[in-house]
């Protein structure tokens, strides 16, 4: 087709007179090819013009009476500069200027009582966020060279799409506060989708006036971690523009990143961060005295004593919203992550679900980090034709394909299936007996006759996998099926109902469910925490009184897992879980009447399916 262009603009200079030039002598424009519903590599990745300015934002987070500003660099193709228009691919982040040194909070601590005097401090020392939140730059500070994706502007520049980066408020060379998850982050981040839309200004290190009149307007955004949580939380304020979003290991509640049913808990591998810790990381504007107030209040607003749900949780909630998302949605998540916990993808999948939002969910095995580190070819296509079909209007069906896409165990099958939780689901209850401190049985009939009450205290100093392994404790109790004769698939939401009691009116609850195989090997297939002084509200504690029994609801983490033929499925219950929960002292008194304790299991099959497997 540019062959054709070219002969026919040959042949009508040749037709004019000597010395006499059209009005506008250059070819038409370079543009974009598709082939079978993807963009083809068609551009030179290299032939292309790099901006930087400052995006206005409606926000005054630093507090100094001015409207804070985005750090943005623009990577387009030259060809924009002769009247091609182009979608744009957003990356923004908190990490492009790297990290600061910050201490954890101390989590050797007694835990809240109410009416008592209690409080927590910080335990000297530091730590360093991990590289799989795709962290650019390594330099503490602002940002000396430009920004890039090794990983994906190469990608994207060729198949016609634009770049932008932007740097989170509060970090490299944006001004404003970071606020983990804050409305203020959001708005920043919402504010470079408006600018490329025309409804905010842009200026230059000069002051002068930047406007982006090479794009179409239509975005999408894509991100690991804190980079895919943005995409989230801007999708969530319904900013025209946004025509897609593909949040990967990305939180949709940061109340459930770092706390569980009242319980504070930790993202896996750092114990002891919290809002104010990963806010104080990321600070890396140059003058941070000016956010010093803002920080101080996150540590106050957070609440790591209670633990209970309020309205500074609720403002960093994007599921609540998830009504005003118009952007497509590519969640994409790890089956392992426990940085980020599938109950960020799987409620916010739900949400958009039930709101007819556009969605596909994609599942991996990993852990925290992009599936493209698989190096799936299948990836890179559904991402190519995604965002050819949302932001370039291919008509290429993926908006008509399975909803679902799961890497199954062997790593090596990727299984399409028409949406998550498996069609054909539900629930399926075993019950505990008799036993629990060395192995008791887990059966699908319910122990008959008067209460059965057993007991464990707890031992915070212990690792939950250790105390699983242990053929006898008095620290958990545990209980499990017979050998499965059948494949046992479980895809959604497990969960445990609890008739339990404490001898001290403070403990952690904490409840595994655990995949036993043949050889005595174990794997914890999910977890999950609770504080039972927020049995009935999550925004509201309540006493607990020792010696009176309570139901306590505990979920565990969502999960797709199939138990293999010849293994066994265990439920096993201990108090606090020494890598995720606070940890008191040891001593804490904990009982089950198992005659009203019952698991219930997303059992692909349903009730049939589980007594096939494991009676």
């Amino acid at each position: 087709m540019k062959g054709v262009r070219r002969a026919a603009v040959l042949a009508a200079l040749a037709t004019l007179p000597l010395g006499v030039l059209p009005a506008v002598a250059s070819a038409a424009p370079e543009g974009p090819v598709f082939k079978d519903g993807e963009a083809q590599p068609v551009f030179n990745a290299k032939d292309v013009v790099r901006e930087s300015l400052w995006v206005r934002a409606p926000v005054d987070s630093d507090r100094d009476g001015k409207d804070d500003e985005v750090y943005t660099e623009v990577v387009r193709q030259t060809a924009t500069d002769r009247g091609l228009k182009v979608p744009v691919v957003f990356f923004n982040s908190p990490y492009f200027s790297g990290g600061n040194d910050v201490a954890n909070h101390n989590v050797d601590v007694e835990l809240y009582v109410p009416n008592r005097r209690g409080g927590y401090d910080k335990r000297d020392g530091s730590r360093l966020k991990a590289q799989a939140d795709e962290r650019i730059a390594a330099a503490v500070g602002p940002n000396a060279g430009p920004i890039t994706s090794a990983r994906y502007e190469s990608y994207f520049i060729s198949r016609g799409f634009a770049m932008v980066y932007a740097e989170s408020l509060g970090t490299g060379k944006s001004t404003g506060c970071p606020t983990s998850g804050g409305r203020n982050e959001t708005i920043g981040s919402r504010s470079v989708i408006d600018w490329l839309n025309g409804r905010t200004t842009a200026r230059d290190a000069s002051g002068r006036t930047v406007r982006a009149g090479w794009t179409t307007g239509k975005v999408g955004m894509m991100g690991v971690s804190y980079n895919g949580t943005l995409p989230n939380a801007v999708a969530s304020t319904g900013v025209q523009g946004l025509e897609a979003i593909v949040p990967i290991a990305a939180i949709s509640s940061w109340y459930d990143y770092y706390r569980a049913n009242g319980a504070v808990v930790a993202p896996g591998t750092y114990q002891g961060e919290d809002v104010d810790v990963l806010a104080e990381y990321v600070h890396t504007r140059a003058d941070r005295e000016i956010c010093k107030p803002v920080l101080a209040a996150l540590t106050a607003e957070q609440d790591r004593v209670t633990g209970d749900y309020s309205p500074f949780w609720d403002e960093r909630n994007y599921v609540k919203d998830a009504s005003k998302v118009r952007a497509a949605v590519l969640a994409v998540h790890g089956l392992s992550d426990w940085n980020v916990k599938t109950k960020n993808v799987a409620q916010w999948y739900e949400a958009l679900r039930n709101n007819g939002v556009e969605h596909k969910i994609w599942l991996h095995q990993s852990g925290h980090t992009d599936p493209d580190t698989l190096r799936s070819a299948e990836w890179r296509r559904t991402i190519n034709r995604w965002f050819s079909h949302y932001l370039y209007g291919v008509d290429n069906g993926i908006e008509k394909e399975p909803k679902s896409t799961i890497q199954r165990e062997d790593l090596k099958t990727w299984v399409d299936e028409a949406d998550w939780p498996a069609p054909g689901t539900s629930k399926a209850k075993l019950h505990p007996w008799a036993g629990g401190t060395a192995k008791g049985a887990l059966q699908s009939s319910a122990v008959p006759g008067r209460p059965v009450v057993e007991s464990l205290r707890d031992d915070s100093s212990k690792l939950a996998e250790d105390l699983v392994d242990l053929p006898r404790s008095g620290n958990r109790l545990s209980y499990a099926t017979r050998a499965s004769t059948t494949p046992l698939r479980l895809s959604g939401t497990p969960s445990v109902d609890l008739a339990i009691s404490f001898d001290r009116p403070a403990a952690n609850v904490t409840a595994l469910l655990v995949d036993r195989g043949p050889d005595g090997r174990s794997h914890v297939i999910t977890r999950g925490w609770a504080d039972p002084q927020n049995r009935s509200d999550l925004d509201r504690t309540k006493p607990v009184k020792p010696g009176e029994t309570y139901r306590l609801r505990v979920d565990l983490q969502p999960q797709d897992y199939v138990v293999p033929a010849g293994h066994s499925v265990e439920f096993v219950l201990l108090s606090s879980d020494y890598d995720y929960t606070l940890r008191p002292k040891p001593g804490a008194g904990l009982s089950i009447d198992l005659t009203s304790t019952t698991v219930e299991l997303p059992v692909v099959g349903g009730v049939p399916a589980l007594r096939r497997s494991v009676g």
